[in-house]
């Protein structure tokens, strides 16, 4: 009796998390989302001052296309500043940059390879304009990005995150998938209360909210989160859209999840109060949910199928090995798309889907384990466009 109760406890609770983070916390945000009231429009229509800043690290293949791309965002010429940081280049990067001198780029170089958050650090100090736009070097603008971000600033808002979109051929077709799952999410957040992250490709945050960071903490996940502890909301803005190529395999986009998510845990053990329900009710909901148990999940996966098999083992239950046959189907589909990626062949979102689910949970679990054993990753590497990660 006791070990079928320990068994229970631990197969419904962790179903619950997976469940919860994935599909309850979705729809409590949409239920909230219908009873606020009908939001207004752009609330900021004049035109502030804008600082765009551009995080590059040898991106000679992309930084000219960059360039141009910010060159034609429509806003006016006069507020709007572009730099671009040189995180201790060692490519052509610099040199390329320096020839858009004449049409007022500004580069600004930082030596020691210190990593993108002590470069946006040193560039916020140098800059004075109203806002801070920050984005990636793959990051092209729509052009009307800037003037949406802006437009989406209010008195109590201190943080306006756009869309990221991908486009072009891909390998990862769950990654695609995995970014509009995640784009709905942030909608109905930002309806609903604040978003709890932001996205390193584009993300405003006004100059007098900006809080420096340590070099070693993620900054579109920690900048918003320091936002929210000072009082002002973070907001989504679907129209300001930024468009990226995916990742050119899922390898890339596994180094991706794994320094993300390693990053992250370091981040959140530095903000416990938000986590705390009883000084912010809502965003801890948010966090726990959105987050944590996200971030949780491939060891909440373990725990639903050796407890599943320990009760259909002890117990013969039909829910159960019902249960556990659906599990080991959907394992079954996560290795066909697996042996797929291996010998090169198109497959089905059916089988891709629940690799890319499969793969992304492991880059979690070693993401978390490198956080237990007292791991960062601060620097980022190009992708190839080489083989790793922004």
């Amino acid at each position: 009796m006791i070990l079928e109760t320990i068994l229970l406890v631990i197969f419904w609770g962790s179903l619950y998390g997976l469940i919860h983070s994935y599909f309850i916390y979705p729809l409590t945000l949409w239920i909230g989302s219908h009873l606020q009231s009908p939001q207004q429009g752009p609330h900021n229509t004049n035109f502030p001052t804008v600082a765009l800043v551009i995080a590059a690290y040898n991106e000679e293949e992309i930084i000219g296309e960059k360039i141009e791309n910010s060159l034609d965002l429509n806003y006016p010429d006069e507020k709007l500043r572009i730099v671009v940081f040189s995180d201790a280049s060692s490519d052509s990067t610099d040199k390329i940059v320096k020839e858009y001198s004449s049409h007022g780029i500004e580069l600004a170089r930082i030596e020691g390879r210190v990593g993108k958050t002590a470069c946006q650090n040193e560039v916020a100090e140098m800059v004075d304009e109203d806002i801070l736009v920050f984005s990636d070097a793959n990051s092209m603008y729509e052009p009307d990005a800037i003037k949406k971000l802006v437009q989406g600033f209010s008195s109590d808002v201190g943080c306006v995150v756009g869309e990221l979109r991908y486009h072009g051929s891909s390998d990862v077709e769950g990654e695609s998938v995995y970014w509009r799952y995640e784009s709905a999410i942030k909608h109905l957040e930002s309806r609903v209360n604040s978003l709890v992250t932001g996205n390193g490709s584009i993300y405003a945050v006004r100059s007098e909210s900006y809080v420096p960071l340590s070099r070693d903490a993620i900054s579109d996940f920690a900048e918003p989160l320091e936002i929210v502890r000072g009082g002002k909301a973070v907001k989504y803005v679907s129209a300001a859209i930024a468009w990226e190529e995916t990742e050119s395999s899922s390898t890339s986009e596994f180094r991706r999840r794994v320094r993300i998510v390693t990053r992250c845990w370091h981040a959140i053990s530095n903000y416990q109060d938000l986590l705390n329900p009883l000084r912010h009710p809502l965003f801890a909901y948010q966090l726990w949910s959105h987050k944590i148990l996200r971030w949780l999940s491939p060891l909440l996966l373990v725990l639903v199928f050796v407890s599943n098999l320990g009760l259909v083992v002890a117990f013969g239950s039909v829910l159960y090995q019902l249960l556990l046959a659906g599990q080991l189907a959907f394992y079954l589909f996560a290795v066909l798309g697996a042996l797929a990626e291996r010998f090169e062949v198109d497959d089905p979102l059916i089988t891709h889907v629940p690799f890319y689910f499969l793969k992304s949970n492991y880059g979690m679990l070693l993401g978390l384990l490198n956080f237990l054993r007292g791991n960062n990753i601060v620097v980022w590497e190009t992708s190839s466009r080489t083989a790793d990660e922004k």
